[in-house]
């Protein structure tokens, strides 16, 4: 499904036309698309698009500090806006859930481990999480480590997709075909970086679950 999706955003031209005028300013690329992302956490936007993006248009290497940037920044801007700007209308919205309530007990109790946690496994959604979690007494301090922390796992899978939609773009644009041997290390960076992030997933839905967080 990853390399499907790299695959997607390397033959989509509206995402290729916004790469291309990213790529186009130079140095000041990285920093227009860490404010984009910020931008695209703090609105909703699905952050897959754009972390598979960032794989794509500055490799592994570049692409992943560039999401975990963008994504702890989007992340303690959402948090400071629930706090201080929409506080109300957040609490109002999430009164009833019982498992954004559990869970923000729960970071009363352990802090920013269990919003580490807590984004190793999808059991509440990391959008509106970050505006939830301004409900809480936890730091923007921490809650941008936590927020780091938790995310470089997912971040580092997509991105390395989208890095290898990135070097079958250039490979095809030289008129060279890749040997077995490069398909294989691509393809099993790729698997071995999933499969630890499934593990991490399943070690930390272990360690909310002794915190009695519900799954949503």
């Amino acid at each position: 499904m990853l390399v499907a999706g790299a695959w997607t955003l390397d033959a989509s031209g509206r995402v290729g036309d916004a790469l291309d005028a990213i790529a186009g300013l130079g140095p000041w690329g990285p920093v227009l698309f860490v404010a984009v992302y910020v931008a695209g956490v703090v609105l909703f936007v699905p952050s897959v698009v754009l972390t598979l993006a960032a794989g794509a248009l500055f490799g592994f290497a570049l692409g992943l500090p560039l999401t975990l940037v963008g994504a702890t920044l989007g992340a303690v801007a959402a948090l400071g806006i629930g706090r201080y700007l929409a506080r109300e209308r957040v609490a109002r919205a999430l009164a009833g859930n019982a498992t954004f309530l559990a869970l923000n007990r729960a970071v009363g109790e352990g802090g920013w481990r269990i919003v580490a946690l807590a984004r190793l496994t999808p059991v509440f959604p990391f959008a509106i999480g970050n505006y939830g979690f301004g409900l809480s007494t936890i730091s923007a301090r921490a809650y941008g480590l936590a927020s780091l922390l938790g995310t470089i796992p997912s971040n580092a899978v997509y991105v390395y997709a989208g890095s290898l939609s990135g070097s079958l773009a250039a490979a095809t644009a030289d008129g060279r075909e890749r040997t077995p041997a490069e398909w294989a290390l691509l393809l099993g960076g790729l698997l071995a970086t999933a499969a630890l992030t499934v593990y991490l997933r399943r070690v930390a839905a272990r360690e909310l679950a002794k915190q009695r967080v519900p799954s949503a």
